[in-house]
């Protein structure tokens, strides 16, 4: 029980971090959207949608983070590290996404071929490539604070940023 348990707590922080990034990020993005169509009269509820979205997206980090080539740049500059990292992370979620708009048309047409076709006839791509610019970007953004972490050590980034010190101060 005692090792479920560690597992457990293993999986959640690892978890954590993408989870909580991703899930104020997209709830802050669909507050914005919320609030340009309520100019025009449009109310939308979001909230399940962001949430569940950035759940996704924090799974498809820690599946994307066992592929052993992952961290191919980790003696490089950062940079190399975290747009590798971005690509690989923005090339995974765009083939969840793919696939988890897929299945309902695969239910209502014979075929796959035909289920993509639909799909590809369906889908709104000026708002499809919208998603995908936040999303590289957010992506972005998180592989440059992972990275940076990685490099300075959790201990020091929290002194940077927020003055915490876990380590016992002498006097």
């Amino acid at each position: 029980m005692h090792r479920i348990l560690a597992r457990a707590k293993e999986e959640l922080e690892a978890v954590a971090p993408p989870a909580v990034f991703f899930f104020v990020t997209f709830h802050l993005l669909a507050f914005t959207r919320t609030l340009m169509l309520r100019e025009y009269g449009i109310s939308v509820s979001t909230f399940m949608a962001a949430t569940i979205g950035a759940l996704v997206v924090a799974k498809v980090i820690l599946v994307a983070d066992l592929v052993p080539w992952v961290n191919r740049y980790p003696d490089k500059p950062l940079i190399y590290n975290v747009a590798w990292k971005t690509a690989i992370y923005l090339a995974a979620s765009l083939a969840v996404h793919y696939v988890e708009h897929l299945i309902p048309f695969v239910r209502r047409h014979e075929n796959l071929a035909a289920a993509t076709r639909h799909l590809f006839a369906e889908t709104i791509w000026p708002h499809f490539w919208a998603v995908q610019m936040w999303l590289l970007l957010l992506l972005f953004v998180y592989c440059a604070l992972r990275e940076l972490i990685r490099a300075l050590g959790r201990e020091r980034v929290l002194f940077i940023f927020f003055g915490i010190s876990r380590r016992p101060t002498a006097g």
